[in-house]
């Protein structure tokens, strides 16, 4: 892999992680436009609805970064036996999860919600609906997320791009039929929406299925990996995963914790908030494609006893991802109020979220340079580090003190824009010094 250029090796990886990726949060984009269309209130609760499965989301990540480590670790020493052996024990915990999720999510939809009160009975009506149409299919679907990111964070991006891509496009054709009662089918709005979702991704699961079987793939799904339990590795993908998962939960569920702030401010800046989360979940996407492909190419690298090469290929894809947030931050600094207007007409929306939106745009330039150093720093193995900045980060800034701007200062967006623009910057300082402080090179999985 040294041989090979940093940028060229990069990007082949990155771009089909991006573009898988992206395609999902492009159609979740689609799907609020389309519910957008219904009401503000259904676009408010089904955003919320959202936010609560990334969280619950977050809990799989265990098993999908704690096997990519490892396995990637293999992958680079040409271990390819022990490699999918991670892999099968991962997705059998995977499995086991899903199904309590599932059950977490269909009784739990009416309490969540009790969360939005101003003029919210309309909007708490949407999630619950939602939320528990998808707790329907959730087995198949979360299990699908966990066999597709263990595909992806191996370094099969490409495959893993063809199944989303194929997945998002019979999401993208059944969303608005089953939403609006087209071509003869009933009209069924919101539930409508979640149905579309969950057919697509329930026939991702056989897809992502047939292609672990195929030999196709780096990986291989064994039958025999997948039903005999080995306690010692469950071990070890806990070990490595854990605190990411522990990382990411407190993350998303901080992002809640705002999205309950802007809910009790009113249902104008709920809504106004969910549009600039929508357009935030796009670009993420963006990111986190580049940082996987750091991810997955410093851990082959460090497999392979390659620290030098790993450190270049880090600050490359770090390099990279600068230059395209420069470019999101004057795209979106040029079409501000087009782009809001893609969500929502409400008037009220369109011009709070227009007073705001430059902030929102500043955010990402440090947000795309934090997400792939996050990715660098998973790759090398410094989970812990990144799990105890995200706590501070998270308590300090984005609870404790929007909670004081909002109800102490009767601030309203602005305030939570600007005080989540200043943790983003002190979070990339504080993870590029890390990097580069060299610590991570003493770290074995």
């Amino acid at each position: 892999m040294s041989e090979k250029s940093p940028l060229k090796t990069v990007l082949k990886t990155s771009l089909p992680a991006v573009i898988d990726l992206s395609s999902q949060t492009f159609m979740w984009t689609i799907e609020a436009i389309l519910i957008g269309k219904i009401s503000a209130a259904a676009f408010g609760g089904v955003g919320m609805a959202v936010q609560i499965i990334v969280v619950v989301l977050t809990i799989l990540l265990t098993f999908i970064v704690g096997s990519s480590i490892i396995i990637n670790r293999y992958l680079g020493a040409k271990n390819y036996w022990d490699a999918n052996h991670i892999m099968g024990q991962a997705l059998m915990l995977g499995i086991i999860m899903a199904i309590l999720i599932a059950i977490g999510w269909y009784f739990g939809a009416p309490y969540i919600f009790k969360l939005i009160k101003e003029g919210g009975s309309e909007a708490r009506q949407a999630g619950i609906t939602y939320l528990k149409t998808i707790a329907l299919f959730a087995p198949l679907v979360l299990t699908n997320f966990v066999a597709l990111g263990i595909v992806r964070g191996a370094g099969d991006t490409r495959y893993a791009m063809m199944i989303n891509l194929s997945v998002n496009s019979l999401n993208l054709v059944l969303a608005p039929t089953l939403i609006f009662g087209l071509f003869g089918f009933p009209r069924l709005e919101v539930r409508g929406a979640a149905i579309a979702m969950c057919s697509a991704h329930s026939l991702g699961f056989f897809a992502t299925l047939y292609l672990l079987r195929s030999r196709k793939s780096v990986l291989f799904l064994s039958f025999r990996e997948l039903t005999t339990p080995n306690f010692r590795t469950f071990k070890r993908l806990f070990k490595a995963g854990l605190p990411t998962t522990v990382e990411q939960l407190v993350w998303a569920f901080g992002q809640l914790v705002v999205t309950g702030y802007a809910a009790v401010i009113g249902i104008t800046v709920l809504a106004a908030h969910q549009v600039f989360l929508r357009i935030q979940a796009i670009l993420s996407m963006f990111y986190l494609g580049f940082g996987i492909g750091a991810m997955t190419l410093v851990g082959k690298n460090l497999g392979a006893d390659d620290r030098k090469t790993a450190e270049k290929t880090a600050l490359t894809a770090n390099a990279v991802v600068f230059v395209f947030a420069c470019f999101v931050f004057i795209v979106i600094a040029v079409f501000s109020k087009p782009l809001i207007a893609m969500f929502t007409s409400e008037p009220e929306v369109v011009k709070l979220g227009s007073s705001v939106i430059i902030v929102f745009a500043l955010v990402q330039i440090p947000k795309a340079m934090d997400g792939v150093l996050i990715g660098n720093l998973r790759g090398v193995g410094d989970l812990k580090w990144l799990m105890w900045v995200t706590i501070a980060s998270v308590l300090i800034f984005e609870i404790s003190l929007n909670w004081s701007l909002v109800f102490l200062l009767n601030f309203s967006l602005m305030a939570l824009w600007l005080v989540h623009l200043g943790d983003e910057i002190l979070r990339t300082i504080i993870n590029f010094w890390r990097f580069k402080s060299g610590k991570w090179k003493f770290i074995h999985y």
